[in-house]
């Protein structure tokens, strides 16, 4: 019986999952689109600043829905969030609201994946997670700092490994902070959200954002290089 229910109580979880990230895949896209708000982006902006508390609490649920059912839209809202709140709003709002939405992905994975995947896929990964079980918060820190590897991924990867919630929150939450910023900082300096629809992220490459996003990139391979001296420091002794 108690395995009966625990597997009665997975299927009910699987099934509200799947209902909510049906949802948010076919709600936001309608009322939180990058199109509707550039077809009144003047419009828009005022309310925001004149509702600011709740144009905020907008802003935090939509992008941790975005980012716990995995839309990829994670960028494009960041530079919107940018343009209409200003940097520091904005930053602090999606750092804290990226972060919910991805530990949010990370328990549910964990709740509902991890025994499946681990039994199927676990001696392909066994170099990854005995690293994660080893050095924990410099792996996720490592893994938010690759732009490349996509973040739904990471959480996925990460729920396999034995690595505490804890750990994963703040180690998450620092690692994305420099890729937010980016964002943020790229999508302040838009002259308006027009822009962004129609020429997408090329519409805020100048020297500034593309310096930013070189440096970005090498953030990745400096702590690389550190973590690999750290790991050989360790081996060592």
């Amino acid at each position: 019986m108690p395995a009966a229910n625990k597997i009665r109580a997975r299927l009910t979880l699987l099934a509200a999952v799947a209902l909510l990230w049906l949802a948010a895949w076919w709600l936001l896209p309608q009322f939180l689109s990058l199109q509707m708000l550039a077809a009144h982006d003047d419009t828009v902006r005022t309310w925001c600043r004149q509702h600011t508390a709740v144009a905020l609490g907008i802003l935090f649920a939509g992008y941790t829905t975005v980012t716990a059912a995995s839309i990829p839209a994670a960028a494009l809202m960041t530079m919107a969030a940018g343009w209409l709140f200003g940097f520091w709003s904005a930053f602090v709002v999606i750092s804290f609201a990226s972060t919910l939405g991805a530990t949010c992905a990370f328990l549910i994975s964990r709740s509902l994946l991890r025994d499946a995947m681990l039994a199927r896929y676990g001696h392909q990964q066994q170099k990854l997670l005995l690293s994660v079980e080893r050095n924990g918060a410099a792996v996720v820190l490592l893994l938010r700092l690759v732009p490349t590897i996509p973040f739904f991924l990471v959480n996925i990867l990460l729920a396999l490994s034995p690595i505490r919630l804890r750990t994963f929150w703040w180690a998450s939450q620092l690692g994305m902070l420099p890729g937010t910023a980016v964002f943020v900082a790229a999508g302040a300096s838009l002259p308006s959200l027009k822009t962004l629809e129609s020429q997408g992220t090329a519409g805020v490459l100048n020297w500034q954002t593309l310096t930013a996003f070189l440096a970005l990139g090498c953030l990745p391979i400096s702590f690389r290089l550190l973590f690999n001296r750290k790991i050989g420091e360790t081996t060592a002794h």
